[in-house]
């Protein structure tokens, strides 16, 4: 899985001929696959000491986000059935997401650049709350018809005393006038024998030699069994007793059923359509919205770190685990005099930013494409 390192140091003499002897050294080896320059725009600073509170709403922001990115992919995959369907569906303004972060441009349209940076999150907090809320509500609404359909088509599909009988029972099966009526009763395969010696003594008012077996599989059978309405209460309850159990059915009962599946089939089709579109519209709004929030953090904590006047340079990195502890090492090498005093004290941790207690002479920022890594 690839990541990105978006890393700031000042543009001083020393640090500029330390970026070089980076991209050299990238060149040389393969502890990176790129490295660019990473544009932010010229930022209002403000008052100084509010950067102090912009920057920890920023990292709950940041946290936040990439939360509900995960849960919109989760989301995804759930809905399309597909992990590489996600990965086509997952884009950030019509593109991959590697391309994006790669050519990331400020958008100062959405996001003016005039504006102070506690205004700038709070509208990107304002977007990402709000597509958290309403992927909760959508995704609960989905699988509600989803579960409804299933439900109603296990039953249909299940055991005999629930499953579908359509294209068992015909009409002739069935006697319905103003005195008799038929009732379907399941019995399990080894009862066969008692079921045809005892189901006339059930009630005195059961039509002798009327039971016949309509349908049967490894479970049991299905029979039919003709008696006066009078009796229908009687028999059912001698029946259970026999641990015979009789199945409450009719054409108009079936057909409803059937009349449920159609329009659920119809609406769960119909939510897909609309819930999928809005999963891709929204993942991108909120992808974008991270990234920019990244950009936010570079900014502010570059001018908490290096100070005023606003003077440093953003770089991306492209790397993967593997290559991550090298990396780190040969970075902190480059820029030790930013602090000589800066030192990582949980060494198992290979990817800056990721842990509370590194600290590190250059500022740095992980961006990772395994917020897409749902398998």
């Amino acid at each position: 899985m690839t990541d990105f390192w978006l890393i700031s140091v000042p543009l001083d003499k020393t640090s500029l001929t330390s970026v070089e002897k980076l991209k050299r050294t990238i060149a040389k080896t393969n502890l990176a696959s790129s490295c660019c320059k990473f544009s932010i725009p010229d930022l209002k600073v403000g008052v100084l000491d509010s950067l102090l509170s912009v920057s920890d709403d920023l990292s709950k922001l940041d946290t936040l986000a990439e939360s509900v990115i995960k849960k919109t992919c989760q989301c995804m995959k759930e809905v399309l059935e597909s992990s590489d369907k996600v990965l086509e569906n997952a884009l950030a303004n019509g593109v991959d997401l590697m391309n994006f972060i790669i050519k990331f441009q400020w958008d100062k349209a959405k996001y003016p650049t005039s504006l102070t940076l506690s205004s700038l999150a709070e509208i990107i907090n304002k977007e990402v709350s709000q597509v958290e809320a309403e992927l909760k509500s959508r995704s609960a609404a989905y699988n509600s018809v989803k579960a409804s359909l299933q439900n109603l088509e296990h039953k249909l599909d299940g055991n005999l005393q629930t499953c579908s009988l359509n294209d068992v029972v015909r009409k002739e099966d069935l006697v319905v006038s103003e005195y008799l009526t038929t009732l379907l009763v399941v019995v399990a395969r080894g009862s066969y024998l008692q079921w045809e010696r005892s189901y006339e003594s059930l009630s005195k008012f059961v039509v002798p030699r009327s039971s016949r077996k309509l349908y049967e599989n490894g479970e049991g059978g299905v029979f039919s069994v003709t008696l006066f309405k009078r009796a229908v209460c009687e028999f059912k309850a001698k029946a259970q007793e026999s641990k015979f159990f009789v199945r409450d059915y009719s054409f108009d009962l079936e057909e409803q059923k059937q009349r449920e599946i159609m329009q659920l089939s119809f609406h769960k089709k119909e939510q897909y359509g609309i819930f999928v579109r809005w999963l891709k519209v929204n993942f991108s709004e909120v992808f974008v919205a991270w990234i920019h929030l990244k950009a936010l953090r570079v900014f502010v904590e570059s001018v908490l770190r290096y100070g005023l006047p606003v003077n440093y340079q953003a770089l991306l990195l492209q790397t993967d685990r593997k290559h991550s502890k090298k990396l780190k090492e040969e970075l902190a090498s480059l820029f030790v005099h930013l602090d000589p005093t800066a030192s990582i004290t949980d060494v198992s941790c290979d990817i800056p930013g990721l842990c509370q207690q590194e600290y590190f002479s250059y500022i740095c920022f992980h961006i990772s494409t395994n917020v897409l890594d749902i398998s």
